[in-house]
């Protein structure tokens, strides 16, 4: 679906897991030929967050968060937190994330997410960058968090908090969210056959605080479902967020985009070509 439209960005693809190992740079062709302009590969442990950061040196188009995902929580101590925060140096590094609580896998103790998000979440004040969150069947907790953290937001992280990352939330949680500073992130799932629900949450969100993403290899967007997610699958996200918002292509690659890039300050590396 190769459009004259204007930009895209996918806000969460996870570039650098070893599925991609064998045509990385044709994806990014490809994302490229289907006009994506911006990608943010977020980090799940400490490997894929340097990687992340490899990737966003080597690709302009490419940008990093630097974190370490519910599912790796039993990682998270002073040493993690301090090769996290050097990562953080890169110019390239626009949020920490992946970041958050996830009590359906419970990959680690719900006590250990809870520590690594809130030690995360501190980080993320200090280095004055937003955050990418992370959520599953962990609602009540994860927005007494962010509700909390939010209050001592720095000025430069009033209204840009971060983004609830692949939203399933419903329209409450989600216009909480948005009201303490968030983004909400829609991504393959409002495609599906069986997302009504999804949909209609998602139609009345407001427009100017919704990101697109695929979260790739994972969430394919129908009619791909089955396949391996990739960037260039966001023209189906957004083809199907125009019909819900009832605006052209243009509308909406054009507005997400913009959200994207007051979200992440994507020029955050320009101005600062002598950090490490």
């Amino acid at each position: 679906m190769n459009v004259d439209l204007a930009h895209l960005a996918d806000t969460h693809c996870h570039l650098t897991l070893s599925t991609f190992d064998q045509d990385r740079q044709q994806i990014l062709t490809r994302a490229k030929e289907a006009g994506v302009s911006h990608l943010l590969v977020p980090g799940v442990d400490l490997p894929s967050s340097r990687r992340a950061v490899e990737l966003s040196q080597q690709y302009s188009e490419v940008y990093a968060a630097v974190g370490i995902h519910p599912h790796n929580a039993k990682t998270w101590n002073q040493s993690t937190k301090e090769e996290i925060k050097e990562l953080a140096r890169s110019p390239k590094v626009v949020a920490v994330g992946e970041i958050g609580l996830d009590y359906y896998r419970n990959l680690s103790p719900p006590e250990l997410q809870r520590v690594a998000f809130q030690g995360q979440l501190d980080l993320a004040l200090e280095l004055e960058l937003p955050v990418v969150i992370h959520n599953r069947d962990a609602v009540e907790d994860l927005m007494g968090f962010l509700e909390t953290w939010s209050k001592k937001l720095p000025p430069t992280l009033i209204s840009r908090a971060g983004v609830l990352h692949a939203n399933y939330a419903d329209l409450e949680v989600a216009q909480k969210a948005i009201e303490v500073g968030f983004y909400i992130g829609v991504a393959g799932p409002i495609t599906y056959r069986n997302a009504d629900a999804l949909r209609r949450v998602t139609a009345q969100l407001p427009l100017d605080r919704v990101l697109l993403e695929t979260d790739a290899p994972y969430l394919t967007p129908h009619p791909k479902r089955g396949k391996r997610n990739e960037p260039a699958y966001i023209q189906l996200v957004a083809q199907q967020s125009a019909n819900l918002f009832q605006v052209s292509m243009n509308t909406i690659a054009a507005t997400t985009t913009q959200n994207a890039t007051e979200l992440f300050n994507w020029n955050h590396g320009n101005d600062n070509n002598d950090i490490l």
